[in-house]
């Protein structure tokens, strides 16, 4: 008999900031500190990678407006604003969440940044479907969802965008499980924990991604990347050669 975590399929256990009406301290101290632990383990260097290799031969003259799917605090649409500007591209960014306290706070923290604006809505939502956009991120958030409902959505956003999308979500594997448990000792916040933990195991193997992308028909490529992360990234039909 084991005694070590089983992750042969996705659980379905929910989450503690799946409760879109969690606010207040506990909610913006997880925030900012998910914030720091994705930026110590390169979280946000996948994403923004991925984006690099999506605009790699897209002109610097055009506007590209890029959508980001679960954005919290908005740590890495920030990221992306400076990385826009340095490169010379003109980013217009929207950040997404089903929470406002999240959006909320993510407003003042970027209240720097002119190309920046947050949007209180669900992506399943009619309110959502409205949104127009070249690009979209998502970071750590198509976990959150069922399979049926991962592939429903990626449909939508495939068809809307005019480049593609970047997913940046965990591998499900006990090592990250258990890497997790560790980083987190000195971290208080119940949220954090918990719900590190169960985002692991509602985390993807390789080989269901590549199905996923079989049943999307598109151009993808897909990259493992430290610590236990997948880069999947696919191009929007309109740009397929």
């Amino acid at each position: 008999m084991s005694f070590l975590v089983d992750t042969t399929y996705r659980t379905e256990a929910v989450e503690i900031m799946d409760d879109f009406s969690i606010d207040g301290v506990m909610l913006h101290d997880a925030l900012d500190k998910l914030a720091i632990i994705n930026k110590l383990l390169g979280g946000n260097g996948v994403t923004l990678d991925g984006l690099k290799i999506l605009l790699k031969n897209h002109s610097k003259d055009i506007p590209i407006t890029i959508v980001d799917l679960g954005c919290g605090g908005g740590d890495i649409l920030r990221s992306i604003a400076a990385f826009g500007e340095k490169e010379g591209y003109n980013f217009q960014l929207i950040g997404v969440d089903a929470n406002k306290n999240a959006t909320d706070y993510a407003e003042t923290l970027s209240k720097d940044y002119e190309n920046i604006r947050f949007v209180h809505v669900d992506v399943f939502s009619d309110e959502f479907k409205a949104i127009h956009y070249d690009v979209v991120i998502t970071t750590l958030f198509l976990h959150h969802f069922k399979e049926t409902q991962v592939l429903q959505l990626l449909k939508h956003l495939l068809k809307t965008a005019t480049i593609g999308v970047v997913v940046n979500d965990l591998q499900r594997h006990r090592l990250a499980y258990y890497l997790f448990k560790l980083i987190t000792i000195p971290i208080t916040n119940k949220m954090i924990i918990e719900d590190g933990l169960t985002s692991v195991l509602r985390g993807f193997k390789r080989k269901e991604l590549v199905a996923l992308s079989k049943q999307l028909n598109i151009r993808y490529q897909l990259k493992w990347k430290w610590a236990f992360r997948y880069q999947w990234v696919l191009w929007s039909s309109k740009v397929m050669s």
